[in-house]
């Protein structure tokens, strides 16, 4: 998953950003609230991590503007603008009942208080994007094909399947949008945090082991557009 951190901390940031691209997320950092919506507004995102006091306004405006489109906008959605369903985790030192109230109400899938654990950060970011995915299981799966984003595990046929982390990202990323074709700057955002330095065919790498390792009919590409899973893995 490709992480946007807003936090004008700088140890804070960096300490968050260390520790998603540990759990084998691509993740950005900005630190004002308009940072982030440069960020948004020009990058696919898939969750935000979003402090409340920041130097140029409160982040809760950030969540309104996100949330709080036009009508005509919530169908269809627009490229430079980001998704209005778009999990948003709050972290913040506001750790009274009223600011938390305001925090959810205003939009937010949780709220944390600093300090916080790392890893119940992460957990309470994997139920958020399992809400915004559909999903009551923890577990996504295709076909045979069963991946866990907690452990970061994958099984074929009940076996266990060994990935590289920037295959188990891209895989995330296909299985998460069953028939649909994503292309190559797509999955580029789900594997690779802005500004990192990648081969030009490494995609293409990446998915070669990974239908080495699941099988060759298991993603399928539309040549010049991108690659899908097929919504029937029996076809």
């Amino acid at each position: 998953m490709r992480l946007l951190v807003v936090e004008d901390d700088p140890g804070i940031a960096s300490g968050l950003q260390a520790a998603l691209r540990q759990a084998g997320h691509a993740v950005d950092c900005a630190c004002t609230l308009a940072q982030a919506w440069a960020v948004l507004t020009c990058e696919p995102v898939d969750a935000m991590l979003l402090d409340l006091t920041l130097p140029d306004g409160d982040g809760l405006d950030l969540l309104r503007k996100i949330r709080h489109r036009p009508v005509g906008l919530l169908s269809g959605g627009s490229p430079d603008l980001p998704r209005p369903d778009l999990p948003v985790l709050i972290m913040t030192a506001r750790d009274a009942v009223p600011d938390r109230i305001t925090g959810l109400d205003g939009g937010a899938d949780d709220y944390l208080t600093k300090p916080f654990d790392v890893d119940e950060m992460l957990a309470r970011l994997r139920v958020a994007m399992r809400r915004a995915a559909g999903r009551a299981s923890p577990l996504v799966t295709h076909g045979d094909v069963s991946l866990n984003p907690a452990t970061r595990t994958v099984e074929k046929a009940g076996q266990p399947v060994v990935l590289g982390a920037r295959e188990f990202s891209l895989l995330l990323a296909l299985m998460q949008s069953p028939g649909e074709v994503l292309d190559r700057a797509r999955l580029e955002a789900a594997v690779y945090g802005f500004g990192e330095e990648l081969d030009s065919n490494a995609i293409e790498v990446h998915i070669h082991h990974l239908r080495r390792k699941l099988g060759d009919g298991f993603i399928r590409n539309v040549r010049g557009v991108g690659y899908f899973l097929a919504r029937d893995t029996g076809t």
